[in-house]
């Protein structure tokens, strides 16, 4: 079995995230087929293209990262029914300079959480739109639309309803799938 790397972006740069404590959980259950490495964005410009004249560390960093992960994993809040600048902005940063996006076949999944009834569905609705028009492979199926409720994740990070680690370690499962040569297209 091959260890994929996944580059995972969380949408949200607040320390006390509900989707970065999803972010380290899904790390904790991965298993041995993911790896995934939490990119620090914090330090990452609004996308501007008159910066590509000398473009910042953190962008180049961003580049590098994205384009050496086996797969990227999106972990995105809901802002106002959409998509947060955070996440936005990686997409945008991504797909430059023209001609050297590294998104084009790169194997992706949307996830969020959120502490209404739909999760992160509106948002993960637009992030597919944009994503598709970047041309990553996109996983279909599972979606993770979650509900955190107070105590879903322990501050250890670890699942503590049953049901919901197990949907968790099948997306997961499914998605280190979407990872290996010859997934379906």
């Amino acid at each position: 079995m091959t260890m994929h790397q996944v580059a995972v972006i969380v949408g949200s740069l607040r320390r006390e995230s509900i989707n970065l404590r999803l972010a380290h959980a899904l790390a904790g259950l991965a298993g041995p087929a993911l790896q995934l490495n939490l990119l620090d964005l914090s330090d990452l410009p609004l996308y501007n293209d008159d910066l590509w004249q000398a473009p910042p560390d953190s962008v180049l960093r961003l580049k590098r990262e994205l384009g050496a992960a086996d797969g990227v994993l999106f972990v995105t809040p809901e802002y106002n029914r959409g998509v947060p600048a955070v996440t936005k902005n990686v997409v945008d940063w991504g797909s430059r300079p023209m001609g050297q996006s590294v998104w084009p076949g790169k194997p992706t999944a949307i996830v969020g959480t959120s502490p209404g009834a739909i999760g992160t569905a509106v948002a993960q609705s637009q992030l597919r739109g944009v994503l598709a028009s970047c041309g990553v492979r996109l996983l279909g199926q599972a979606e993770v639309y979650l509900q955190n409720k107070p105590g879903l994740i322990a501050d250890d990070f670890s699942v503590t309803d049953e049901k919901t680690r197990g949907f968790l370690q099948g997306f997961l499962g499914k998605f280190a799938a979407h990872l290996e040569p010859g997934a379906a297209r």
